[in-house]
């Protein structure tokens, strides 16, 4: 190695005109304030280098956030369209039509956020984010009832809004309960509907508090399953069946300002109503009737009273079960309404009690079974003729 190497920071000495690569020789000096002088310098450098690479790494950050966030925007964007956006299903949404099967079951309530998750966890829809954007481009969702539904695998969205719409997708029974029935015929029915046991439908009545009914009823259920259609979702109970027909009497008394103290009273009238009418047009009539014959203290002589007592079709009663006082339903023997309504009725007969016609009607007959032509009078005498002209009708129908 030549000897003409020198130290980095040594002093080189060759003649009076030595070069330094950073000036003047004399800068180079040894003095302590030289080197005092150089330390601080490789100090500053060093600093200078530390703050460049900091701000090299935080303009990098920041780099890389804009790329990701332009990245998410753009995915968001043509992943909707393409149907091919990445996420825990793979996909946002199903191509269609999908596969069978699955049941699901909205809640009374679900809101469609609520329903996107409950599809999405069933396998119905891809995202919830799919099904929302679906619910909320269809103005008809908001009608979507609640219930148990079959559907299928891997739907589109927006065939899962439709299919929910669509009757014909509810596993929910419907059980239509006629006007006039008696709780006894009202059980057989959604027993022979729903086959939950007739046993445990019973049960379920004689439990006034597992149903819900009110303690205006003193405990008799009779009058308060009120007649109409409804749902019954798979392994339903027998108490929640029933507790459906005493809420909606409830409802239907309260929505028309029936006092609570009234209710009872109100259904045993309506009830009534309902077995004599048969047209209703006739009911105010008929409830107009029964109000001026208790104003005057007369018997209701209604054979449809007597005949519930017996727990018998009106057809097999006979005068001298119309004589029997130890029947408490016998309204020939006892004067005033009976104990307890006796048939469910309907919300004809409610509103003709509580708006009775205007007459002083006393006496009705039925004078065509088959019509429903019903014929009302204030005397004995012209109740009796028109009493004639049942017994002429029946005869042309050879009873």
């Amino acid at each position: 190695m030549s000897n003409s190497q020198t130290d980095w920071w040594a002093p080189v000495e060759r003649s009076d005109q030595v070069t330094d690569l950073f000036g003047d020789p004399a800068a180079r000096s040894s003095s302590p304030d030289s080197r005092r002088s150089r330390s601080r310098g490789r100090a500053r450098a060093q600093r200078e280098r530390q703050k460049r690479r900091r701000r090299s790494i935080w303009v990098l950050i920041v780099a890389l956030v804009l790329v990701a966030g332009a990245g998410y925007v753009v995915s968001e964007l043509v992943g909707g369209f393409f149907h091919g956006s990445s996420n825990e299903a793979g996909v946002e949404d199903y191509p269609g039509p999908g596969h069978p099967a699955a049941r699901v079951v909205v809640a009374q309530g679900d809101t469609g956020a609520q329903m996107a998750h409950t599809l999405q966890v069933a396998g119905v829809v891809a995202t919830e984010k799919a099904f929302n954007r679906a619910y909320a481009a269809n103005p008809d969702a908001i009608k979507i009832q609640p219930g148990t539904y079959n559907l299928l695998l891997e739907m589109k969205a927006s065939d899962a809004v439709l299919a929910l719409l669509n009757p014909s997708s509810r596993a929910t029974m419907g059980v239509t309960i006629p006007e006039g029935q008696t709780v006894q015929q009202t059980l057989s029915k959604i027993n022979e509907v729903t086959l939950i046991p007739l046993e445990d439908l019973q049960a379920a009545a004689a439990d006034p508090a597992a149903i819900g009914l009110p303690a205006e009823a003193g405990g008799n259920l009779e009058g308060w399953l009120f007649p109409a259609t409804y749902p019954v979702e798979p392994g339903a109970s027998a108490a929640s069946v029933l507790q459906q027909m005493t809420a909606k009497t409830v409802e239907v008394l309260t929505s028309k300002a029936v006092p609570n103290d009234q209710w009872e009273t109100v259904l045993t009238k309506a009830s009534i109503v309902e077995r004599e009418a048969k047209l209703d047009e006739d009911r105010p009539k008929v409830a107009r009737a029964i109000d001026n014959r208790l104003d005057k203290q007369m018997p209701l002589q209604i054979d449809a009273t007597v005949a519930y007592g017996l727990g018998i079709s009106g057809k097999d009663l006979t005068t001298a079960m119309t004589q029997d006082a130890s029947n408490p339903y016998n309204t020939y023997k006892h004067l005033g309404l009976t104990p307890g309504p006796i048939s469910n009725p309907g919300a004809a007969s409610i509103d003709a009690v509580l708006n009775p016609a205007p007459g002083d009607w006393l006496f009705w007959v039925t004078v065509n079974l088959t019509t429903g032509e019903t014929l009302f009078a204030n005397n004995l005498d012209d109740h009796n003729a028109n009493v004639d002209k049942l017994r002429e009708w029946q005869a042309q129908q050879g009873n």
